[in-house]
């Protein structure tokens, strides 16, 4: 790939010679007007195919959400003027990696003082991930009782528990109506509702869990940037300082 970019610019700067040279009269150039004409249209081609080559590996624009957060989860003082929000699937391995060794010290430095505020969505993998959607639905049950954020930490931490008897006894050292909270589950009350999540995650772009958007709060929400995948503490102090300073 570097050669190709080394080789443009001396395979350009051939074109406007080779086009002076037909111009001469044979006995110049050496080649017949036929050879010359070749040679020209096979340095057009090589150009076209080093531009192409060029457009392709060019940095691409990030891609940009809006999000309306009216009515979900929030965690964080409603007035700060960041928002960051996490599209998860709870079986996710990478969502559980930003939850035990990115979120906490999120939550810390800047949920915690009113410099971010934080949404969770839900984007469960049915497909690969069978106890997801099951996951992504507890956690709204236990909204019903006050205890999303809660469940939310368990059910982060705990990937590999996330049957229903193990969500069940979760929510039982939350000291929540366990009997409810299966029956929420069970009757599958906030099916369509996650399933509006995963809509409208695809319809913003998102193709990988975790995925974020983060940028500025908006009345409705956030306008901000597309994030996918998890990515080292250090990035999201270094995505949130760029805001800052806007």
């Amino acid at each position: 790939m570097n050669y190709f970019r080394l080789a443009a610019v001396p395979l350009i700067l051939l074109l406007p010679l080779g086009a002076q040279d037909s111009k001469k009269p044979k006995k110049d150039t050496g080649i017949t007007s036929e050879q010359a004409d070749q040679i020209l249209e096979e340095l057009r081609q090589i150009r076209q195919l080093l531009q192409a080559q060029a457009e392709k590996n060019a940095p691409q624009a990030p891609s940009r959400a809006k999000l309306d957060l009216k009515g979900f989860q929030m965690l964080g003082s409603k007035d700060a003027p960041v928002t960051l929000v996490e599209f998860t699937d709870y079986q996710c391995p990478y969502c559980r990696q930003f939850h035990v060794a990115v979120f906490g010290e999120l939550k810390k430095n800047y949920i915690d003082t009113g410099k971010v505020r934080f949404y969770s969505r839900d984007l469960p993998l049915d497909s690969i991930h069978p106890n997801a959607n099951r996951a992504a639905q507890a956690g709204r049950c236990a909204a019903d009782q006050g205890q999303f954020w809660k469940m939310r930490d368990l059910m982060g931490a705990n990937s590999d528990k996330l049957d229903l008897e193990n969500l069940v006894a979760e929510a039982g050292t939350l000291q929540m109506d366990t009997k409810a909270f299966r029956g929420c589950i069970e009757t599958q009350k906030y099916k369509e509702a996650v399933q509006t999540d995963v809509l409208e995650a695809m319809k913003i772009g998102a193709q990988a869990t975790p995925t974020f958007v983060l940028g500025k709060s908006t009345p409705l929400g956030v306008d901000g940037e597309l994030i996918e995948g998890t990515r080292p503490y250090a990035e999201f102090v270094k995505e949130i300082s760029k805001l800052d300073s806007k």
